[in-house]
């Protein structure tokens, strides 16, 4: 009688995830950002960083500068990663509605992620959705969710059932302190 097992290339066949991580300079004015891509194991595949430095004047919005720091980013990360996932992951409390809905247009899904009890704006061009897991999360997909049967779906299921859903924005942000120096608000 043979073991039962799982072929290891079922979950390679779910292709990859990136999670797009932003975040305030700790010195100077501007942004820092990667794209941090993992296979549906969670294990790593690329790493892709870079920073913008932004205007600090009066003719800007701080709003408006973190939006355009966001485009910018965003642009360079996409054009310098080497290789391309099934969809890609965001924090609802970094990367707003408008950067995809309007600023940069996509042919993978995006889904930003933010947890059920924090307030979370989202336009309408995206499609809520909510993911049951140790806290409800909800989910915010551009330009739509995902078929049911999808690879996009099932590699965002698989990640989550690993506990990846939220984990590796960690792992980006520790990258980015290795390469940039330290946290917003932390001396050097």
């Amino acid at each position: 009688m043979p073991i039962p097992y799982r072929d290891s290339d079922d979950l390679d066949e779910l292709g990859i995830a990136g999670y797009l991580k932003i975040e305030t300079l700790s010195v100077g004015y501007g942004y820092m950002g990667a794209l941090f891509l993992i296979n549906a194991r969670g294990e790593p595949i690329e790493f892709t960083y870079n920073r913008i430095e932004t205007p600090h004047t009066f003719l800007w919005r701080e709003n408006d500068i973190k939006r355009h720091a966001s485009r910018k980013l965003t642009s360079s990360l996409f054009s310098l990663c080497p290789k391309i996932p099934k969809l890609i992951l965001c924090l609802a409390e970094e990367i707003s509605s408008e950067l995809f809905c309007n600023d940069i247009q996509l042919s993978i899904p995006v889904c930003r992620v933010a947890p059920a009890i924090k307030a979370a704006s989202f336009s309408g061009n995206e499609t809520k959705d909510e993911l049951q897991v140790n806290e409800p999360m909800n989910l915010f997909w551009f330009p739509s969710k995902p078929h049911d049967d999808s690879l996009e779906l099932k590699l965002l299921q698989e990640l989550t059932s690993r506990g990846l859903l939220i984990e590796p924005f960690e792992r980006a942000s520790k990258g980015l302190l290795e390469v940039y120096g330290t946290k917003v608000g932390e001396a050097m």
